[in-house]
């Protein structure tokens, strides 16, 4: 290429719409591979979605059939172990984790009626279980949860919260 600034503007403006010319082809081959991609990532979506609203209703009648135990039954009847060797999902189907949103580990929060305490994994749940105490906090009965990777948190009872091996 020579010296841009040596030409006249009438030949940069020419040597411009040779170039967009030249273009024209590669952009209509541009948006017509644009096209047949998108059509395959719908088609995976769909795929991908389908799977997951099977998987879904597949873990819901699991539940339903007294496949997996819930949290009130998995606390009185496990006495060790991590509360990370399971994963957590809703009566709905839907995925949480144990505790309050942004904490490092799940917990399960207990009351006497009047006091509060957290357990960490099933060991202290369990102790905490056979002290008498329940889940919840005082005059809140319930399991906190909170769907992974947000802020968004709720208190449900503990019979809706069924627990599976993770993995």
């Amino acid at each position: 290429m020579t010296d841009l600034a040596e030409l006249e503007a009438a030949e940069l403006e020419r040597r411009v719409e040779v170039i967009r010319e030249r273009m024209r082809p590669l952009d209509a081959e541009l948006a017509a591979l644009r096209g047949e991609r998108d059509v395959l990532l719908t088609e995976l979506r769909r795929r991908r979605r389908l799977a997951e609203r099977t998987s879904r209703a597949d873990l819901k009648s699991r539940m339903r059939e007294g496949t997996f135990p819930t949290v009130a039954e998995l606390v009185a009847g496990t006495d060790d172990g991590s509360l990370d060797d399971y994963a957590f999902n809703l009566k709905t189907g839907g995925e949480v984790r144990l505790g309050f949103p942004g904490a490092r580990a799940q917990s399960l929060t207990f009351t006497d009626g009047v006091q509060v305490a957290h357990a960490h994994d099933l060991a202290r749940a369990a102790e905490l279980y056979e002290a008498g105490w329940a889940l919840g906090s005082p005059g809140r009965p319930g399991v906190r949860v909170h769907f992974a990777g947000t802020r968004q948190g709720r208190l449900v009872p503990a019979e809706e919260v069924y627990a599976r091996p993770a993995g």
